[in-house]
Parts: structure tokens; C-alpha cells; sequence
């Protein structure tokens, strides 16, 4: 954890900085960074990195370039980054994924809250709980209803084992105790076809994937899986309006391989939170239903400690493992 020391050259830098660049320390960075992201181009994660990069680009006055390592479920992403050098050219654009992956994998050649450093969280978009329009349920409450008194007919879809979908629809199950088939998809779009097509009852969807199917009628949103209502769907209760103390969102931050310099963390993470107060970044996250998470390296690693327990427990309890 950074020392108290190293805040108040935090707040220094804060002083010193003006309003449209942050000074760099000991010539940061000197040469392009590279933004490390394991999922495919044109993808939440993928869009979040661009325009984080774009707006890291502009304050710093270097190029921050965005290259996709997609394989074993971000885990490639991750140990690129984790072998890389530690002088902040090198970063990772951390999901919920890496919380996930740290309990499924067994042969992980890497400790993701160990081997890394967190500099800052970026933003967080909740996952929708969707049904077909034809399942005669309004809400989560008549879900579980009908579930409970139909034990195992019903089933839920996810984009692959251990995915965000697919452990959020496990803490659904844990914390309704109602009992659903789950069917694995390769991806959300083939999950969200067979949902509107009406092959699988269930799925706790992305709200980009989702969104222009639920405004259409095509599904049937019954809650997102935040703490609040989401902006881009007002009308759609939160989880915890039905279940207190549920939450599945789909997030991002930033982190650097260990032993990356204090003082670079710093610089990137206030630039970073200086972007999510800023109309200019924030716009393109607010269209993918996005939450902008502004705080500390400190208030990430907190963060990202409470996801890794959280997601464990769940993928410990359906003993669900990948090699």
C-alpha cells in the first residue's frame, strides 16, 4: 500500500499540474504505453481502453496505444503484462474477469493481485438480468416464483464458464435458492440470440450487448445488477431492490506491473480520475451504461481484493475449474 508520504506528493503533483496536461516526472512516459486488453476489438473493455487512451494520450502528450491479446480468457492479456517491465509503459486494462479467473484456474502462472499494481478504476457497467418477452414473468420476484415452483425446468445462458454472466446468474441462484439449468454459450451475442429465439429462459446479459434488444421489445430486462437504477435504463429496477446486497456489474481499471514506480502510479491515476469528471471521456463510457469509479490506488486495491473473495466463493461453490 502507498504510505501517507506518498499522498502528499500525490496532492502535490495535483497542485502542479494545469487544467489541460499533467507534468510528467522523471521524463514519464518517454515513449509510447502500451495499453494491454484480452478481449476482442469493439467490445466493452476494447472501447473503455480507447477512449481511456485517447484522454491518457492528450495529458500526457505521448501516445497511449491500445494492442488486444485475446486467449484463455484474458489470462494471456495479464501475463504479458505481468512479464513486462516496470516503468509504466506497460499497462493492463483489468475486468471482472481477472477477479473470476484468480479462484477458475488452476495453473495460473501468475497472482493477479500479487504480480500487479493497482492505479485506478476506471468504470463500471451492470450486467441485466433478461428474459424472453414469451416467459409470462414482469419481475424478478415472479421470476423466482415460477422458478421455485418449477424446480430444474427452467435454465439460464452465459458467454462461457466462469463468466461475469455466468457467476452472476450462480449468486442469483445462491441468493434466491431457486434451481436452473445453466448452458454455456462462446460469447453474449450467441447467448442473446438464443435467448430472443427462445431456446433458454434466462440471461444476466451486458447492457451494451443488450440494450437495443431491450428498447426494442425483443427482450425483457428485469433488473440490472447494480446498487442503483442505470441512466440508460431508468424504468429497470436494480437487483437490490428485490435481493439487498446483490451485485454483478462488468468493470475496468488500470494496473501496472509490480514494483512500477509510486510516483507513476500517481500520475496515471490522477490523470485518469481527472478524465472521469470530464464530459469529453465520460460520454462514449455513458453510451456502453457506464458508471464512472474515481479513487485512489488504495481505494482500487480494496476494490479489487472484495471482488476476488466474492467471485471465488461463487465459482468455489459450483466447483467450477479451468486448466
Amino acid at each position: 500500500m502507498l504510505r501517507r508520504r506518498k499522498f502528499v506528493q500525490f496532492a502535490a503533483l495535483a497542485i502542479a499540474a494545469s487544467a489541460n496536461h499533467v507534468f510528467a516526472l522523471r521524463g514519464y512516459p518517454n515513449r509510447p504505453v502500451y495499453l494491454i486488453v484480452g478481449f476482442s476489438p469493439g467490445g466493452n473493455t476494447d472501447i473503455v481502453a480507447r477512449t481511456v487512451g485517447r484522454w491518457l494520450s492528450q495529458q500526457f502528450r505521448q501516445s497511449f496505444i491500445v494492442e488486444n491479446h485475446i486467449g484463455a480468457a484474458t489470462n494471456l492479456a495479464t501475463e504479458k503484462v505481468v512479464r513486462a517491465a516496470p516503468d509504466g509503459c506497460t499497462l493492463l486494462v483489468a475486468s471482472a474477469a481477472n477477479a473470476i479467473n484468480a479462484a477458475l484456474y488452476r495453473n495460473l502462472k501468475f497472482n493477479f493481485i500479487r504480480d500487479t499494481v493497482p492505479i485506478a478504476m476506471i468504470a463500471s457497467t451492470p450486467l441485466v438480468m433478461c428474459v424472453n418477452p414469451a416467459l409470462p414473468v414482469r419481475s424478478v420476484s415472479e421470476f423466482v416464483a415460477r422458478a421455485t415452483a418449477e424446480p430444474g425446468r427452467l435454465n439460464f445462458a452465459s458467454s462461457g464458464l466462469g463468466s461475469p454472466p455466468h457467476v452472476a446468474a450462480e449468486l442469483f441462484k445462491m441468493m434466491t435458492a431457486v434451481d436452473m439449468m445453466h448452458i454455456a454459450y462462446r460469447g453474449d451475442a450467441e447467448a442473446i440470440a438464443d435467448l430472443i429465439g427462445g431456446r433458454v429462459h434466462l440471461y444476466f446479459a451486458t447492457l451494451p450487448g443488450a440494450m437495443g434488444f431491450i428498447r426494442s421489445g425483443a427482450l425483457r430486462a428485469l433488473a440490472v445488477g447494480a446498487a442503483e437504477r442505470s441512466p440508460s435504463l431508468p424504468d429497470v429496477p436494480a437487483m437490490t431492490e428485490f435481493l439487498p446486497g446483490y451485485e454483478a456489474t462488468i468493470w475496468n481499471g488500470l494496473n501496472a506491473p509490480k514494483n512500477t514506480p509510486d510516483d507513476i502510479v500517481l500520475q496515471i491515476n490522477r490523470a485518469v480520475n481527472v478524465g472521469l469528471g470530464d464530459p469529453i471521456l465520460m460520454a462514449p463510457l455513458a453510451e456502453l451504461g457506464a458508471r464512472a469509479l474515481p479513487g485512489s490506488p488504495d481505494d482500487y486495491a480494496r476494490f479489487l481484493a472484495a471482488e476476488t473473495v466474492k467471485w471465488g466463493r461463487i465459482v468455489d461453490s459450483i466447483g467450477a475449474r479451468l486448466e
